[in-house]
């Protein structure tokens, strides 16, 4: 897909990615109710991936047996967290059924988005290899300890599970390397939004 250029009358959109907890719900929360860009959610397509029905369903049902499937039908997404952060050859195999949905969810929202800008919230933007749906790569970054302090605290996990969650992703620092656009959020909100604000300016991004 083309990367149109601000200004231009084609939707520019931002990858918002970064690591695990390092704030970017806070970012894309801001741009839609600051900006009212329209947020596309890759978590929200991942989660539809493995919906009853869904070929990747089916797979990964196959794949780990009827124990996986909850009394009401679908899958027991805490037990399979547990399976794919254990095990890096079944995060990949997960992933491989679930990327190209969200990569064809992800044009058909595109393709029909009237606001100047859109947001497409990739946490994996890198991993799954969908950069070039961007016209610019945001990344949200922060230190490693505060990351593993928001994990805990907001999915209640042990210290090493924090870790492996975020050992499963790209080094944050790999991400920043590819960034445009890199947003420190280890301060308070309004430091965040200043800098949210000002990369807006820079390129002349305005609200519908």
């Amino acid at each position: 897909m083309p990367k149109p250029a601000p200004g231009s009358p084609t939707p520019f959109f931002i990858g918002l990615t970064g690591g695990i907890a390092t704030g970017k719900s806070t970012v894309s929360r801001y741009l839609a109710q600051t900006y009212q860009f329209p947020v596309f959610d890759a978590d929200q397509y991942a989660r539809e991936a493995l919906e009853p029905g869904a070929p990747a369903f089916e797979k990964t049902l196959a794949r780990y047996g009827a124990a996986l499937q909850t009394p009401e039908g679908s899958l027991d997404r805490k037990q399979l967290g547990e399976i794919i952060f254990r095990d890096p050859e079944e995060k990949r195999w997960l992933e491989s059924q679930i990327h190209p949905w969200v990569k064809r969810r992800f044009q058909e929202a595109m393709g029909q988005c009237s606001a100047p800008a859109g947001v497409l919230d990739i946490p994996l933007l890198f991993e799954a290899g969908l950069t070039a749906l961007a016209g610019e790569i945001w990344v949200v970054a922060c230190s490693e300890d505060l990351q593993i302090r928001r994990l805990q605290e907001r999915n209640g996990l042990t210290l090493s599970q924090a870790q492996a969650r975020i050992a499963s992703q790209w080094p944050l620092a790999a991400k920043i390397a590819q960034a445009d656009v890199v947003l420190d959020n280890s301060l308070d909100l309004p430091h965040l939004y200043r800098q949210i604000d000002q990369a807006l300016e820079r390129r002349r991004i305005r609200s519908p």
